[in-house]
């Protein structure tokens, strides 16, 4: 993602709009507002503005002249922060960007545990943490890239239809999240 890019997504409300469009699928900007709380004209108005930078379109499949559906463009974005943290010009965006993905993440969990969960769905989920590591950098690295290459796989046999996705031919598969969170800590002194 670029500083330009950055610049159009940093926003509360723009990052809401674009994550139900991902999780869920086209929309309106009058169902956008009503699941958000907000204003149709605030919602539509944000959307033109996602539009103009690539991260939505307007699915002309459906709807009409008065009632326009948008839809998230399905590409890969990668922000690398490294990019952009020495930019006084864009260390703003980069702050909120950052405050809003773990702000959504969070409340992603928090959600998940009030549900109530049939017992098969709840053992399946995990909350994992793992405090006794000690890597360098570039273990660090590389373990983040192995468990990106196992989520990768994963997605990429849900999306062929091999037979490890005859579950959800069956109707027993449902949307999962996958967080992962991994990064250094400063040690504290031993006292």
């Amino acid at each position: 993602m670029d500083a330009r890019s950055l610049r159009a997504l940093a926003h509360p409300l723009r990052m809401r709009i674009l994550d139900l469009l991902t999780l869920d699928g086209p929309d309106t900007a009058t169902g956008l507002a009503r699941r958000l709380g907000e204003n149709t004209g605030t919602v539509s108005w944000h959307l033109r503005h996602l539009a103009d930078h690539g991260f939505i379109e307007e699915d002309t499949g459906r709807g009409t002249r008065r009632e326009r559906w948008w839809r998230a463009v399905r590409v890969a974005r990668r922000l690398d922060t490294n990019d952009f943290r020495h930019d006084p010009d864009i260390r703003g965006a980069l702050s909120v960007y950052l405050h809003e993905t773990v702000q959504r993440d969070f409340e992603q969990v928090t959600t998940y545990l009030a549900e109530d969960w049939d017992e098969e769905w709840r053992d399946a989920g995990t909350l994992s943490r793992w405090q006794d590591l000690r890597l360098t950098p570039e273990q660090l690295a590389a373990l983040n890239a192995e468990l990106e290459a196992v989520v990768v796989r994963h997605r990429a046999a849900a999306r062929s239809g091999t037979a490890a996705d005859a579950a959800a031919d069956a109707g027993d598969a449902r949307p999962v999240l996958v967080q992962l969170q991994s990064f250094p800590r400063k040690q504290r002194d031993a006292r």
